[in-house]
């Protein structure tokens, strides 16, 4: 996401663009949701100005929207053939992700089972839920770009409504984030977290917690740090011979 600065004139401009492009991307045919900057002004109601619009959609529909922009005259990407392509027009992007950089948030059909129903710039459309939303977050814990606070403020406006049993079931790979991002709200928030947050979510996970020391550790050298983080952990894989993880959930 491209955070910027603008005047009302470039904003309207900008708002034309999302316009045309969700009208578009109804006109393809393709099934698609509102993800970043935009999903969480739907579930938080914080607002930044972007040149990006970050349109989420299955994996097999990300070729038919290339393709119908492509015939509209639109410049069009394959980013990265595992999780990004994008659709140009002036200054003004749209991001089209299927996956997530580390291939574990993969879209499917659950997705929209889920999503939220709104309106953005006049026109109907679908948001990411907040359970794929925080899913999706919880993984940017990048030197250059963390999503922390972005995660606490859709648990203070959404958490008492948020579906814990589907977000646990998401996270239970990677379960640690969880704990620590629930650690981290109750930091921030020492007079909400009570209400928020449920204690059997947090008991089950510091249960996790303990019963990590009464098994043995990994007998593989293993650094889950490139899930979170794809730079900063090389280090680890390249010259201290760590190996990288390829989990994947479900």
């Amino acid at each position: 996401m491209i955070t910027m600065v603008v005047s009302d004139e470039q904003r309207e401009e900008a708002f034309a663009f999302y316009r045309e492009a969700l009208q578009l991307l109804k006109q393809s045919g393709s099934r698609f949701m509102l993800g970043g900057a935009f999903a969480l002004f739907q579930h938080t109601g914080i607002y930044r100005d972007t040149k990006d619009l970050d349109v989420f959609c299955k994996p097999n529909e990300y070729p038919r929207i290339l393709k119908f922009f492509a015939e509209k005259g639109y410049e069009t990407q394959l980013t990265d053939v595992r999780w990004l392509a994008k659709i140009f027009k002036g200054e003004f992007f749209i991001d089209i992700i299927f996956d997530t950089v580390n291939n574990i948030c993969t879209v499917d059909d659950t997705w929209y089972e889920h999503a939220v129903h709104g309106t953005f710039v006049g026109e109907n459309t679908l948001f990411l839920s907040p359970e794929e939303l925080i899913w999706c977050k919880l993984y940017v814990q990048n030197r250059e770009r963390y999503d922390g606070a972005d995660v606490n403020h859709i648990l203070l406006k959404k958490g008492k409504d948020l579906n814990w049993k589907r977000l646990l079931s998401r996270m239970d790979a990677h379960w640690h984030l969880l704990l620590i991002q629930i650690l981290l709200f109750q930091f921030v928030y020492p007079a909400d977290y009570h209400e928020i947050v449920p204690r059997w979510v947090f008991e089950e996970l510091m249960a996790r917690a303990h019963e990590q020391y009464d098994i043995p550790p990994s007998q593989e050298k293993v650094c889950r740090g490139p899930v979170i983080d794809q730079t900063q952990y090389m280090i680890d894989i390249k010259e201290w011979n760590y190996k990288v993880t390829t989990i994947k959930t479900v």
